[in-house]
């Protein structure tokens, strides 16, 4: 068997098995676990597969985004946790933009209390939070609301974050992959998205296990925008390692 067809085949063989271990496919294949582990290393450069410690896993894609409510008590005591420590990044006197999102909500959540710190959000629900906070001032940046999230976003919302320059930016995010970066399935929500990015000097992006090594339709910045990472400490040490190689700094708790 020619080794382009093998690759195809391998490919076939996992998204019908959903995994696979290196032995199993040397097996199938009958061929040496080497050139197995050659085959996988190439199918990963695609795209097309995911390596972990021995063996491989298809790519896990994201389509859309539930509402608000539906996600919202999903992996919470893990967003919880991924709030209180991205609140504990920001400093006295920060300016910063709180995306929108129910993991970026509990970084406002652990807010309340603070002083002398400046909010830019998209999100009313954020806003709303810190709403009886004496010591915190919160922009709002206008736009379309999105019942589904409370989110604003559109032509508004995108001049707005033009006009910024802020200290750290909390991004959320379905789906962040060690190859393609941060990714939304959701076209018209990627220019706000990028905006925070080019408006703060630090990019932090919180963001449960599940959305770790997930793809999905829309690319909006590549692994070397993101400084940080924050996410539950479910995340096993293979899906974490390629962003560390990357130069990303990824916090777990």
């Amino acid at each position: 068997m020619l080794a382009a067809e093998r690759k195809l085949r391998l490919v076939e063989y996992v998204r019908q098995h959903r995994a696979a271990s290196v032995a199993a496919l040397a097996l199938e294949f009958g061929v040496h676990e080497a050139t197995i582990r050659r085959d996988l290393a190439e199918v990963e450069h695609e795209g097309l597969l995911i390596r972990t410690h021995g063996g491989v896993i298809v790519e896990k894609l994201t389509h859309n985004e539930p509402s608000f409510n539906e996600r919202t008590n999903v992996q919470l005591e893990q967003k919880m946790r991924i709030g209180k420590m991205a609140a504990s990044l920001v400093e006295d006197g920060d300016h910063i933009i709180i995306d929108s999102g129910t993991t970026t909500l509990h970084i406002a959540k652990n807010l309340v209390h603070r002083s002398n710190i400046t909010v830019v959000t998209n999100d009313m629900n954020v806003a709303a939070e810190l709403r009886d906070s004496p010591g915190i001032r919160v922009t709002v940046t206008g736009g379309e609301l999105y019942p589904s999230s409370y989110m604003l976003n559109g032509m508004f919302t995108d001049h707005v974050l033009r006009s910024l320059h802020v200290s750290k930016a909390f991004l959320g995010t379905p789906a962040i992959h060690p190859k393609h970066g941060l990714m939304h399935p959701e076209a018209q929500l990627v220019l706000a998205k990028q905006g925070m990015i080019e408006a703060a000097q630090e990019v932090i992006v919180v963001a449960d296990d599940t959305k770790i090594g997930k793809l999905s339709l829309h690319k909006v910045a590549p692994n070397s925008a993101i400084h940080t990472i924050i996410t539950g400490k479910e995340v096993p040490q293979y899906d974490i390692k390629p962003f560390q190689d990357a130069g990303v700094n990824v916090i777990t708790v």
